[in-house]
């Protein structure tokens, strides 16, 4: 298959009579690997991913330019992958979804003596999906990545200013570059990638500041060994960096955007251990664009709708709890890549791999070789490791919040400002999230609080700007259309089996 060509989501398949044996939901490097490990052990799977081609955010695919290199790193490993998806398509052993989003997740009876699950799904456009809009499975395997973290300041709502993973997927996706002029800042590995990415397509880095303290790392030298590629590729990056003339500034942040109908320049300023601007440390720096943003935030909507057990993360995200094959607390339900927490490409993979092993040996595949490699093993937990010192020197300090005058806007959706959250909490009484969503409808947006959580958990923990996110739990994870409910088969008669779902009849 060409490595630019979208594996045929029609081609033919094998059906079912009770479904699949597993569900992976998300094509990214943990749920594709996950999903061709589990084929190669003998399971059917369902493959469900919201993007037209799998590879996730990491392998995003390029504009077709003339000439154009691939995006991404790995392209030969992963033109692999995706030639051995085509190829359990074409044997039926895997059923691709593409432009599809999970909004519900259900247990439900099998013929079986163990549950299933049932996944309804809708069409990424907003319309219900022409085929298979109910997804039933033994098994599910949640590899569905994460979203940016946005820590609001003055101006961060003009045009002009855009989440540093999107100024990255832009470039990949579209070659459009946010700006001629771009500030990049924020905290977290991802901000070197961005920038050297902005200078090779021809843009202009004026600054390019790291709010943490990067000298933390030299605190933990095993981790620093046990990420060597990625210390490896930090270095590439500086070198590209130093090429342009752009040297980072660490323990700095942007604090304020300023501009008309766009932003036009940004104020940075220097931070303290807490995270907290030092005075007379601002200067301002022209642009015609900001690039921003601290991290990422596993998504866990679904994850939370099943009641799987989170853990704070390193960096103050929730995370899910899981156990050495990738187990999460729910019987039947596998986890791998971000939703375990923020990890990166590798051992997303690696996840992936352990997961899709463990559901062989539960659901009745082939597990050969019997039981995990060492190797991957001990590889992961050095992976895990080194994601874990990268989370706590980039974790957000406790200060941030000082950037926010009250009438800074920290829920864009409903526009509630800081002032707005502060008052729910000194003079309402609200103590937790939740309240001060119920008080100011702060999260009651389009985004359904993907944008405004951190801001507001911090604020409701009265400053306290490293509080953990909270773990949502809502019955849709993802708005969907009267059309779809309607759409619903009827639930089936206590006592008896709900009908099974499985893939169309093989086309011809």
């Amino acid at each position: 298959m060409a490595a630019d060509a979208r594996p045929n989501a029609t081609t033919q398949r094998t059906p079912h009579e009770d479904g699949w044996d597993l569900a992976v939901v998300g094509a990214g490097p943990a749920g594709l690997t996950a999903a061709l490990t589990a084929a190669d052990r003998g399971l059917t799977v369902a493959l469900i991913d919201a993007a037209p081609r799998p590879g996730g955010q990491y392998h995003r695919h390029p504009h077709p330019a003339p000439g154009r290199a691939p995006a991404g790193r790995d392209r030969s490993a992963f033109g692999t992958q995706r030639r051995r998806l085509d190829d359990h398509q074409r044997a039926g052993r895997i059923t691709y979804l593409p432009d599809r989003q999970v909004w519900s997740v259900q247990r439900t009876p099998t013929p079986g003596a163990q549950p299933g699950w049932a996944l309804r799904t809708t069409a990424t456009d907003g319309h219900p999906a022409a085929d298979v809009p109910t997804v039933r499975a033994r098994g599910l395997l949640l590899a569905t990545g994460a979203y940016e973290r946005q820590l609001p300041f003055p101006g961060w709502t003009l045009p002009g200013v855009v989440g540093a993973g999107g100024a990255q997927a832009m470039l990949k996706a579209g070659l459009v570059l946010p700006g001629r002029r771009v500030v990049v800042a924020g905290s977290g590995p991802l901000l070197l990638a961005v920038a050297a990415a902005l200078l090779e397509a021809g843009a202009r880095v004026p600054a390019l500041v790291e709010a943490g303290d990067v000298r933390r790392y030299a605190r933990e030298p095993r981790a620093l060994l046990a990420g060597l590629t990625k210390s490896g590729e930090a270095l590439r990056l500086g070198v590209t960096l130093l090429r342009h003339g752009v040297t980072p500034h660490t323990r700095t942040a942007v604090t304020a955007a300023h501009g008309d109908d766009r932003v036009a320049a940004v104020t940075l300023a220097r931070l303290d251990d807490a995270w907290r601007p030092v005075p007379g440390s601002e200067r301002t720096v022209d642009c015609d664009a900001l690039a921003v943003g601290h991290g990422l935030v596993p998504q866990l909507d679904l994850a939370g709708q099943l009641g799987c057990a989170t853990r704070p993360a390193c960096d103050g995200t929730p995370a899910l709890v899981v156990d050495a094959a990738q187990r999460t607390s729910v019987p039947r339900v596998w986890a791998a890549g971000e939703p375990t927490g923020i990890g990166g490409a590798d051992l997303a993979r690696h996840e992936g791999e352990l997961a899709a092993r463990a559901a062989a040996l539960d659901l009745g595949g082939r597990p050969r070789p019997a039981g995990a490699p060492t190797a991957l093993l001990r590889r992961r937990r050095a992976l895990r490791r080194f994601a874990d010192t990268m989370a706590r020197v980039h974790r957000p300090g406790p200060g941030w919040t000082h950037w926010l005058s009250d009438a800074t806007d920290v829920c864009r959706c409903e526009e509630v400002t800081a002032g707005a959250v502060r008052t729910a909490v000194r003079k309402d009484g609200a103590a937790d999230p939740r309240t001060v969503k119920l008080l100011t409808r702060a999260g009651m947006g389009w985004c359904q609080g993907r944008m405004c959580s951190p801001a507001v958990a911090c604020l409701a923990a009265q400053g306290d700007g490293a509080a953990p996110l909270p773990t949502t739990r809502r019955p849709l994870a993802y708005p969907v259309t009267l059309e779809d409910l309607a759409a619903l088969p009827p639930e089936p008669a206590a006592g008896t089996d709900a009908p099974a779902a499985g893939p169309p009849a093989p086309t011809t």
